[in-house]
């Protein structure tokens, strides 16, 4: 029974390595004078189209981004709003670098042993070699969030990720994966 606990374990601790590890990378910056506890309210600042926002991305960025705080308890309005709400989001070309392991390949001789008078077959496993290196293009998307105190125009919060998009355009599943990443550290930043 015991030994079966131990197997489990072991394979729920490798799960959870290997799903921690395909995080992206969240960052957040907060004014440390601000005092959240007075936020309750937003509205978002014009955001101009640009060629790589269209109408329909920037209403999934601002959907997602006014999900996640009515679910922190903050509402938007249109007058007198306690914070100013900016996005930005760019897309661009880079090069991702791997390296990977290399290995030998095993061996299998024919061995003649004169004490024995038998021919006999020793194994040899493979053995580690190097490491190859190699590029390859990726397009890399960037959200960031920003937040401006309404009353003295300056900003208070800014959260940023970037992440591995797979088509030419950002989806509306990776725009809400992302915003949600920003999001999760919403709540140290406000404390």
């Amino acid at each position: 029974m015991k030994r079966v606990t131990t197997k489990w374990l072991g394979l729920l601790s490798a799960a959870f390595i290997i799903l921690s590890s395909c995080n992206t990378a969240t960052h957040i910056e907060k004014d440390k004078n601000a005092d959240f506890s007075g936020y309750k309210n937003f509205a978002w600042l014009d955001v101009k189209n640009t060629k790589s926002n269209n109408d329909l991305v920037e209403r999934q960025v601002m959907d997602a981004v006014t999900k996640e705080l009515e679910k922190e308890g903050w509402r938007q309005v249109k007058n007198n709003p306690d914070v100013l709400l900016n996005y930005d989001l760019m897309i661009e070309k880079t090069v991702k670098q791997n390296r990977d392991a290399v290995y030998s390949q095993p061996i299998n001789r024919l061995v003649y042993n004169p004490y024995t008078r038998r021919w006999t077959t020793i194994y040899y496993p493979s053995q580690f070699v190097g490491y190859e290196n190699s590029e390859r293009p990726v397009k890399q998307g960037t959200i960031t969030i920003t937040m401006i105190d309404a009353k003295t125009d300056r900003t208070v919060w800014q959260g940023w990720t970037t992440e591995e998009v797979n088509s030419r355009h950002i989806t509306n599943k990776e725009i809400q994966n992302s915003v949600r990443s920003i999001f999760r550290k919403f709540d140290v930043a406000k404390n």
